[in-house]
């Protein structure tokens, strides 16, 4: 019987732990928001309209 391949997974580095005032902080109503810092840091746009997004996205509703 053929054997299965075998998959290599990259190992990932292990992300920073997220500090307030830095990476996020809450606004009026208590939610938590993301910082421009901390959307650089993680590199990339999750298109979701985010206040802060450094990559331009903006939402349409």
């Amino acid at each position: 019987m053929p054997q299965p391949k075998q998959t290599q997974h990259k190992k990932l580095a292990t992300p920073s732990p997220l500090r307030e005032g830095v990476h996020f902080y809450y606004n009026e109503q208590g939610l938590m928001v993301f910082t421009e810092a901390y959307h650089l840091e993680r590199g990339y746009c999750c298109k979701s309209g985010c206040k802060h997004c450094p990559y331009g996205y903006r939402k349409t509703v």
